[in-house]
């Protein structure tokens, strides 16, 4: 029988959605390079490990650290670009390639310290996209606005899993010193394969999110006398309004304006950085307004307007809910749905169906 190592199968997994990210066309292409170039990486690192660990292959070994070399700058740099508003790679960017050379010349030179150097890599990398995070989702000023949450979540796991893969170098690095490397080969190709697959799928999600996939919250919040939750009702619990200065209401004020008049979050491609270019202020200062005045982040402040804006399509017309989704500005059914039962409590079917179901007088002070 033949023998497939998993790290074939991961390989096979990540292709998979590498080929249909691939396939938006070169506009996607220019937009989410690096992500891209991420996930073609993990594909052949994939490949690589099945090759070593699964059917002894030694000619691969001298590749593979430099390889994952280059798989800690280029994730940092991919969602470094989530949280510029003029995204894209400088000649300033350079250093980032001294760990993949420094990797490089030790291995020529046949000196030990390759490990040291892996290791504090992909941990120092690591902790950079933590620090990244710091700022929550809207620290994504280019992330479309209806998957910037998800794009963040993907950000957090990319970080995790790189300061993991430096734990399992400094535990292989133990077993070697204590057991003579009795375990690593097993620990190696389980670790190696399960890391690559965890930074796949934080690449895979943030790559969709900015490339669109047209695929077909807890509790329920506050609703108005429609039956829609309010734009302002709060929805994240983290963010305070007792700080809010009048400069703050101020610029909450204008950006509610130019969301009713202009329709804003009908643009599927909105981002925080759009956001402020249309207002004439810096990305911060509109994100702390919002954070501030209405209680929640800027992602959930622009997808509270869409998903009242869906409640209204929902109630008046028979349109089908794919196709409201697209209308509301969303440009995914998971995040449409995701967010629907965040502000309704309900999925948007279930929704529609009751609301068919009230007599017909409530019907009509709900749907008005």
């Amino acid at each position: 029988m033949l023998f497939v190592p998993l790290s074939f199968l991961v390989a096979l997994f990540l292709a998979v959605f590498l080929v249909r990210l691939l396939r938006e066309g070169s506009e996607s292409w220019s937009r989410n390079g690096l992500f891209l170039a991420l996930l073609a990486l993990y594909v052949v690192q994939s490949l690589l490990v099945g090759l070593r660990w699964g059917y002894g292959v030694m000619a691969v070994l001298p590749v593979l650290p430099v390889m994952a070399s280059l798989v800690p700058a280029l994730s940092y740099l991919a969602f470094r670009d989530l949280t510029r508003e003029s995204p894209g790679l400088s000649w300033t960017d350079w250093p980032h390639l001294l760990p993949m050379l420094a990797t490089l010349i030790l291995l020529v030179i046949g000196r030990a310290p390759v490990d040291l150097v892996i290791i504090a890599n992909f941990f120092g990398y690591g902790l950079a996209l933590l620090w990244l995070a710091r700022l929550g989702p809207d620290g994504l000023l280019a992330a479309r606005l209806d998957g910037a949450l998800r794009s963040y979540r993907a950000l957090q796991l990319t970080g995790l899993a790189l300061i993991a893969s430096a734990l399992t170098d400094v535990a292989i690095s133990l077993d070697m010193l204590w057991s003579g490397g009795r375990y690593s080969p097993m620990v190696v190709s389980a670790a190696t394969t399960l890391i690559l697959l965890l930074l796949g799928i934080g690449a895979v999600t943030a790559g969709q999110e900015e490339v669109g996939e047209q695929e077909a919250g807890e509790g329920e919040a506050p609703v108005d006398g429609h039956g829609f939750e309010t734009p302002d009702a709060p929805s994240d619990t983290a963010f305070s309004t007792k700080s809010a200065t009048e400069d703050h209401r101020r610029l909450a004020a204008d950006l509610d304006r130019l969301m009713t008049e202009r329709r804003l979050w009908a643009d599927p491609d909105l981002n925080l950085a759009r956001l402020a270019r249309r207002l004439g202020m810096p990305a911060r200062a509109v994100s702390e307004a919002v954070n501030r005045v209405h209680g929640v982040s800027v992602s959930h402040y622009v997808n509270n307007h869409r998903i009242t804006e869906a409640c209204r399509l929902l109630a008046d017309t028979d349109l089908p809910v794919t196709r409201i989704l697209f209308e509301a500005g969303f440009m995914t059914k998971s995040n449409f749905n995701r967010e629907f039962l965040r502000v309704t409590g309900e999925n948007p079917s279930d929704w529609r169906q009751r609301l068919s179901l009230l007599p017909s007088g409530k019907k009509g002070t709900q749907s008005a």
